[in-house]
């Protein structure tokens, strides 16, 4: 702003100088055409001369008041020019001040929002890291047989204990013919206990899922259905005693994946185990068989409950003809005792009746009889 102000000054003085320049070329002109015209004429061209002069000294008058005028128009437009660039500049820095501080705030809540976003993006790393762990765990455990047997073995137990009270179930239970179960669940008012074998042969189902070609895949496909039939059959002649163990059985698949490749590739084998009596189930099944085991243990309570609240009621019965009993006794008692107080009763008017009579006898020969008066009597009590 200085610098345009400056530039305007510079320009000002300019204009000034060539004005003054020019009237005092036009100065020195005249001058030179008078002395001109002074050599050539005489006597009257003196006066014309001066008459020129005055009208130049009127004409650089005017001259100088038209600059002084333009000096103070420039001054004045200088002045507004500053005033407005001055608040056009103010303008300008309170929009760019409101700018810089709605630009901050957004960009920090982008940057939190990215932080936010990182934090969950940081918790869901670490989430599919554990995951994988879990994963590679997992498949370590069904890569070794006697991992695989403890983690069908650990699942089950597991759904068992979180679902029912430890004296309704029992684990690796001896049998009469010495077998030993994987667990035994009591279900009251049910001969027999029901088995749970979670032994399932998952070799041959890793065969299968592992199969490069249709060859190898039939092949391992005989082998579940061969291992299977087989572990039921097991479980058929070790764990099914009449009237010791209930029917059916139930084998427990550790893997609903394995389950549901049963039934989708092996239903004849999953029929078979059922005429077998002997239940296939997978972990979902099985949390259902042990709510239907729960439903029954409620119920079992129940009716236990509802025999005890009919002996009570019965005694409760009794209690109250006991009660009635002993009421018509009281009444026997309250009709006893007001008979006795009417018999009380006539024996008091007898009584005032006699006394009457002998205050009424006469004490000489000749005195005569005095009306005998009516005895009072006592109202009967009711």
């Amino acid at each position: 702003m200085n610098s345009a102000i400056l530039l305007i000054a510079v320009f000002a003085i300019f204009a000034g100088l060539g004005l003054t320049i020019y009237s005092l070329f036009r100065v020195s002109s005249t001058l030179r055409l008078a002395d001109a015209q002074r050599q050539l004429q005489a006597g009257n061209e003196t006066l014309l001369l001066e008459a020129r002069l005055r009208e130049l000294a009127a004409a650089q008058s005017e001259i100088a008041g038209r600059f002084s005028q333009a000096i103070e128009s420039q001054s004045k437009s200088q002045s507004d020019l500053s005033r407005a660039v001055n608040e056009r500049l103010e303008s300008l820095d309170k929009r760019l001040s409101e700018n810089l501080k709605e630009t901050g705030a957004k960009t920090a809540e982008t940057l939190g929002g990215l932080q936010a976003r990182l934090t969950v993006i940081d918790e869901a790393q670490k989430n599919i890291a554990s995951l994988s762990g879990q994963v590679v765990g997992l498949q370590e455990i069904l890569s070794d047989k006697q991992a695989r047997g403890a983690f069908g073995q650990d699942r089950m137990e597991g759904i068992v204990s979180d679902q029912l009270p430890p004296s309704l179930y029992e684990f690796q239970a001896t049998l009469s013919n010495g077998n030993r179960p994987d667990c035994v669940i009591r279900i009251p008012n049910v001969a027999g206990v029901l088995v749970i074998d979670s032994k399932f042969p998952l070799e041959a189902y890793e065969e299968m899922r592992n199969a490069a070609g249709d060859d190898q895949r039939k092949l391992a496909m005989a082998r579940v259905r061969a291992a299977v039939q087989k572990h039921v059959k097991d479980i058929t002649d070790r764990y099914l005693i009449p009237g010791e163990t209930h029917s059916p059985a139930l084998m427990f698949v550790p893997s609903e994946s394995v389950y549901a490749e049963l039934h989708a590739s092996f239903p004849d084998v999953i029929q078979k185990a059922r005429r077998a009596q002997v239940l296939i189930v997978s972990p979902h099944v099985f949390m259902l068989a042990i709510n239907t085991i729960q439903t029954i243990v409620k119920d079992a309570r129940m009716r236990e409950q509802a025999n005890l609240i009919q002996n009570e009621v019965g005694a409760l019965l009794q209690d109250v003809n006991r009660l009635a009993e002993r009421i018509g006794n009281l009444r026997q008692h309250f009709e006893r005792t007001n008979k006795d107080i009417g018999e009380i009763e006539t024996s008091m008017r007898k009584i005032a009746g006699r006394a009457a009579s002998i205050e009424a006898v006469e004490l000489t020969a000749d005195a005569k009889p005095e009306p005998k008066h009516e005895p009072p009597r006592l109202a009967a009590s009711n």
